[in-house]
């Protein structure tokens, strides 16, 4: 903590406690400078880890509708896009031993470095870049999850 009694602001997601991550998040309190790709995939371990599947699907994509209408972004935000990230991070999720989000990102790089791969696995580029697939949820064309 500083002299003022304040803490230092965060420079990671991974700087936040999960259950102070997951509330500031939910309450639009995380700066968008955190909110990167491996926070998005946290937060779906979070709350696969949580509640589930179909609870995080649900949770997740209301948490982020929410966060980019706070940050007056909302044209960042893509249904299938985020349905399918929280059903790619399942996949793996169910094969993991991991028993935290640091070690399950270890175990599986390829969510970080490979993430667009793994989507183009499940999507063509007709269907992910459909207008209509960034406001409603499209099921995968080419191999389901």
């Amino acid at each position: 903590m500083s002299k003022s009694g304040s803490r230092p602001m965060p420079n990671s997601h991974l700087d936040l406690a999960d259950e102070e991550f997951l509330d500031q998040f939910k309450s639009c309190a995380l700066s968008p400078e955190l909110f990167s790709h491996e926070a998005h995939l946290r937060l779906a371990w979070l709350l696969i880890d949580k509640h589930g599947k179909e609870v995080a699907i649900n949770q997740v994509s209301g948490q982020i509708e929410n966060y980019v209408d706070h940050l007056g972004a909302r044209d960042k935000y893509h249904k299938t896009l985020t349905v399918a990230a929280v059903q790619i991070v399942h996949h793996f999720y169910e094969q993991s031993e991991s028993t935290n989000f640091d070690d399950f990102i270890l175990e599986n790089p390829r969510l970080k470095t490979s993430f667009k791969e793994l989507i183009n696995s499940h999507y063509s580029s007709e269907v992910y870049n459909l207008e209509e697939a960034r406001v409603k949820y499209f099921e995968p064309d080419l191999l389901p999850f």
